[in-house]
């Protein structure tokens, strides 16, 4: 699995994931908000399906082998 998601994209993508979980979590939102998790999960592998099939790549760079994004 090659990462195709990197520097400013992924911290918000982990920030809106935090928030949403944290807001689901305390009853301040209704169920919507554990979507969060999908946001914080593709911050934290750096991978994102839909980036995958659509071609996009917010690394910068070409990502081969065990490489990943910095």
């Amino acid at each position: 699995m090659k990462c195709n998601v990197g520097g400013i994209d992924r911290v918000l993508r982990i920030a809106v994931g935090f928030v949403l979980v944290g807001l689901a979590a305390s009853n301040l939102v209704g169920l919507w908000g554990w979507i969060g998790i999908v946001p914080l999960a593709t911050g934290l592998f750096k991978f994102c399906p839909l980036y995958q099939m659509v071609g996009m790549n917010s690394c910068g760079i070409a990502c081969s082998g065990g490489g990943c994004c910095k």
